[in-house]
C-alpha cells in the first residue's frame, strides 16, 4: 500500500508540472505559433474581416511592431497571454495579400526568446458589386436552358417571345399551399382569370400529409386543362441546426450553409439531396401531364445586400454571398437535370433597382437562366418602375424581364406607359382567410386588378392562344 500511495504522489507531481498555466512565463522557450485565425493562400476572403489572430504555445508580447506589416495597410498588433491580434481596417476587392510577423517582432512573455518569422499570404473576395456595361436589350436567347425540354416548354417559350415588349401576361399567387384561391378570387370579382397561377413548394417537408400533398396535381392540371400558365417557387425550408426537425429559411434562424450545401459529405449537403430527390418527383409528375413550369427557386437571394440599408440576405441561400449562391443554383440546376426533369423555364430573381445597388454578382450565368425577374413592393411611382426594368433590362439584355412578385405597386399599365415592358407580373397574395376573401387586399385589390385588365396589352387566360399546348 505504501509503494501504490509513493508511486501516486510522485504521479501527480509529474502531472501536476507538465500543466503549465497560461499566465506562466516561459523563461527559455521560444514561441511557437500553434493556430492562426485566417489560413495561407486562403482566397475569398471578406474585405472586412478586421483582424487576425494568432495564437502561440507559451504566453507572448509585441517586442517591435515595426517588424509587422500587412500589404499596404496600417496595423496595430497587441498581444493578450498566448494570442497576438493584428487590427487593421478595410482591404479592397480581389487583392493579394502578404501579412508578415518578422522574427524578433514577438517574444515570449520574459522576453528571452523570439517567434520565428511568419508570413502568410491570402487574397480577398472579388467585387461582389462588379461594374458593367449595360447593352441594348435584344437577341434574345432563343432556346430554353434546359436539355432537350419537354415539347410544351419550348411552345410557352416561344410564344412569351412572341409577345415581350407588345403584351404582358397576368399572375396570380396561391394561398401559399396547393390551391387556386387567389386566381378564383380574382376572376370573381373581375369576371377573368389571370394568365399565370403560382404555387409554391414551401411546404415540402409536410407533403404528403392530409393538408397538403404535391403528388396530387390537381390543381396545376386544372388550371393546366383550362389553357393556363402553371409557376412555382420554392421557400426552401432546412433544419435550424444539424438534426433538427425545426425548419426556417431565415438565415439569422438556421445554421444551415449554401457553401457547406454543395459539398458531398457534409449534413447540409445529405438534406439538400434529399428534398431536390423529393422535389423532382413531384415535378416530374406534372412533365408527365405535358405540364411546363415557370420555375422560380433560390429567389431574391442578395436580398438587401447591396441596397440602402445593406442587412444582407433574407434566405439561407443568399446569406454566403455571391459565389456560394451561383455554386448553390449550378448545383441545383445539374441535379434536376440528372434526375431527368425537362419541363423547367429557369426565372432567377434580381434584388437591382438602380445601378448603384445591381446585384450582377449573384446572377448565375446566361446558360442557366431563362428569364429574370425582379420582385416589387411598396413602389407606387410608375416612372420609377421603368426606371428598374431599364436597368436590369441594360444588365442582362439577353434575356426578358418580368416583374416576377409585386405588392402595394402603381398600376400595371401606368408601368407599361412609362416603359416598364414587363413579360408578366404576379401580386403576392394577402387576403384574410375568413371565408369571404372579398376585400381584405393590401398588395393587389379589385380596383387594381379591375385597371390592370382594361389596361392595354393585359393578357388573361381567356386571351392566350389555344394552340399554346399540344
Amino acid at each position: 500500500m505504501k509503494k501504490f500511495i509513493l508511486f501516486a504522489a510522485v504521479f501527480s507531481f509529474l502531472f501536476i508540472s507538465c500543466v503549465k498555466p497560461e499566465n506562466e512565463e516561459d523563461t527559455g522557450a521560444v514561441p511557437m505559433v500553434e493556430t492562426v485565425s485566417l489560413t495561407d493562400n486562403a482566397v475569398d476572403v471578406n474585405t472586412d474581416i478586421g483582424t487576425i489572430s494568432i495564437q502561440y504555445d507559451i504566453p507572448v508580447s509585441v517586442a517591435d511592431a515595426g517588424k509587422i506589416s500587412l500589404t499596404g495597410m496600417e496595423i496595430t498588433a497587441t498581444a493578450t497571454n498566448l494570442k497576438l491580434n493584428i487590427v487593421f481596417g478595410t482591404l479592397e476587392y480581389g487583392k493579394e495579400y502578404v501579412l508578415t510577423v518578422g522574427e524578433g517582432a514577438v517574444v515570449s512573455k520574459s522576453g528571452n526568446a523570439a517567434a520565428p518569422e511568419l508570413v502568410l499570404s491570402f487574397k480577398t473576395v472579388d467585387n461582389p458589386n462588379p461594374p458593367y456595361t449595360p447593352e441594348t436589350p435584344g437577341d434574345y436567347s432563343q432556346t430554353l436552358v434546359t436539355e432537350n425540354p419537354i415539347p410544351n416548354a419550348s411552345r410557352l417559350y416561344s410564344y412569351m417571345l412572341s409577345i415581350y415588349g407588345k403584351n404582358t401576361l397576368s399572375g396570380a399567387m396561391a394561398n401559399v399551399d396547393w390551391n387556386l384561391d387567389e386566381a378564383e378570387w380574382i376572376c370573381k370579382w373581375t369576371g377573368k382569370y389571370p394568365a399565370i397561377a403560382t404555387f409554391d413548394f414551401i411546404h415540402l417537408s409536410d407533403s404528403p400529409s392530409n393538408w397538403i400533398d404535391y403528388g396530387d396535381i390537381t390543381p396545376a392540371r386544372t388550371w393546366f386543362e383550362a389553357g393556363g400558365i402553371v409557376s412555382a417557387g420554392w421557400h426552401w425550408n432546412v433544419p435550424v441546426s444539424q438534426g433538427s426537425s425545426d425548419l426556417s429559411y431565415d438565415p439569422a434562424v438556421t445554421s444551415f450553409s449554401a457553401s457547406e450545401a454543395v459539398k458531398d459529405g457534409t449534413w447540409e449537403n445529405e438534406v439538400v439531396k434529399a428534398d431536390l430527390t423529393k422535389l423532382a418527383g413531384y415535378l416530374k409528375l406534372l412533365q408527365n401531364e405535358g405540364i411546363p413550369v415557370l420555375w422560380r427557386p433560390l429567389h431574391e437571394a442578395a436580398g438587401n445586400t447591396y441596397t440602402q440599408w445593406h442587412s444582407g440576405a433574407w434566405f439561407w441561400w443568399g446569406a454566403d454571398g455571391a459565389r456560394a449562391f451561383k455554386d448553390l443554383w449550378i448545383y441545383v440546376f445539374e441535379f434536376l437535370k440528372n434526375e431527368g426533369v425537362r419541363n423547367l423555364i429557369w426565372v432567377w430573381t434580381t434584388q437591382t433597382s438602380e445601378y448603384s445597388d445591381a446585384d450582377y454578382s449573384y446572377y448565375p450565368g446566361d446558360e442557366y437562366v431563362d428569364i429574370v425577374g425582379r420582385d416589387i413592393y411598396n413602389l407606387t411611382d410608375a416612372a420609377s418602375a421603368a426606371s428598374q426594368f431599364n436597368t436590369i433590362a441594360g444588365m442582362i439584355p439577353h434575356k426578358m424581364v418580368a416583374l416576377s412578385e409585386c405588392g402595394n405597386v402603381a398600376g400595371i399599365g401606368d408601368m407599361w406607359n412609362t416603359g416598364a415592358k414587363w413579360l408578366y407580373f404576379m401580386p403576392w397574395y394577402d387576403y384574410d382567410n375568413d371565408g369571404s376573401k372579398n376585400f381584405a387586399h393590401d398588395h393587389a385589390d379589385i380596383s387594381w386588378w379591375t385597371a390592370a385588365f382594361t389596361s392595354s396589352g393585359i393578357i388573361d387566360r381567356s386571351e392566350l392562344p389555344s394552340d399554346l399546348y399540344e
